[in-house]
């Protein structure tokens, strides 16, 4: 594939926009029949294989945490989260947009993202009904420095 064709996929691919890599494990977390079943098998194409689930019990380069308002804590599920990847890793929160049934406020994902020790980036359309924001770990926030 040529340099152009890489950045033209960057632009359609949402998995490719958020940073997903061949090779590497990505970690999912709160599924359910609402997920983004596009987003999903995009993540799957980037990364090459299927994504691994709750149960996974070794480190991972990534983690996708699909969160709504009434999943409980959020603070608790991005520490949570943090466990399971490797440092320097990132998680992808997804959360329902905006007059979504569970959407959550950028503020309270911010304030989550800052008590969980992680850096948040800047929220991103990634399907029809969730947005995501990629969080990093400190790590991963130092060398981007």
């Amino acid at each position: 594939m040529s340099a152009t064709a890489d950045h033209a996929e960057e632009r359609t691919n949402p998995a490719a926009r958020l940073g997903f890599q061949p090779g590497q494990v990505v970690q999912e977390i709160g599924y359910d029949d609402d997920v983004d079943q596009e987003l999903r098998e995009a993540i799957e194409g980037v990364i090459e294989s299927d994504l691994v689930d709750e149960d996974y019990d070794d480190v991972a380069d990534a983690v996708v945490l699909w969160f709504r308002d009434d999943d409980g804590d959020l603070t608790d599920a991005l520490v949570d989260a943090g466990t399971y990847i490797e440092e320097g890793g990132a998680i992808l929160l997804l959360t329902p947009k905006t007059g979504r049934s569970g959407y959550v406020e950028p503020s309270d994902i911010s304030e989550a993202a800052t008590t969980a020790g992680l850096t948040a980036a800047k929220s991103v359309s990634v399907g029809k009904d969730w947005s995501g924001s990629r969080l990093a770990t400190p790590k991963a926030a130092k060398s981007r420095r």
